[in-house]
C-alpha cells in the first residue's frame, strides 16, 4: 500500500513550514493486526520525519520515521496501512486530548465521532462562535 497519496505529502510538507499552529491530522497509520496508530500533522523537508500522535501503547505527540513505518513487516506479508477513510476534522490537540482521556487513539476515535462530543463533554453544536 502507498503510505502517502502526493497531495498528503504536499499538505504534511506545507504543515512541517508552519510548526506554530495547531492543525488537523492529514493522515492516519495504524497496524492492523495489534497495536500501533498514529496521526501525522507534519512532515519535515528531509521526507522522513513525521509528527502527530502516536499511539504504541499509550498515546503521545511527538515524531516518528516514515520509513521505519514502511519496514515493518507484519504476518501475511502486510505492513503498516493507512486508513483511507480518516478525515481528521478535529486540531491534533483535540485529538491528543481525547485519546489521554480514553487512553488510545481507537477510543479517541469513538468517542470524537459516534458520540458526536469533544473532550471534556462538550457538543461540537453548543461551542461559543470564534470570533
Amino acid at each position: 500500500m502507498i503510505l502517502l497519496t502526493d497531495t498528503q505529502r504536499d499538505r504534511l510538507l506545507a504543515n512541517g513550514r508552519d510548526r506554530d499552529q495547531d492543525h488537523i491530522p492529514v493522515v492516519k497509520f495504524f497496524n492492523p493486526f495489534g497495536a500501533g496508530v498514529w496521526l501525522a500533522t507534519e512532515l519535515d523537508e528531509d521526507g522522513d520525519i513525521m509528527f502527530g500522535l502516536a499511539d504504541i501503547g499509550y498515546p503521545e505527540l511527538g515524531s516518528w520515521s516514515l520509513n521505519e513505518l514502511r519496514s515493518i513487516r507484519l504476518p501475511f506479508g502486510m505492513g503498516i496501512e493507512r486508513d483511507l477513510l480518516f478525515t481528521g476534522d478535529f486540531p491534533i490537540s483535540v485529538w491528543a486530548e481525547a485519546a489521554r482521556e480514553t487512553g488510545s487513539i481507537r477510543d479517541a476515535e469513538r468517542l470524537l465521532y459516534r458520540s458526536g462530543r469533544l473532550p471534556g463533554g462538550k457538543h461540537p453544536d453548543m461551542e461559543p462562535p470564534r470570533s
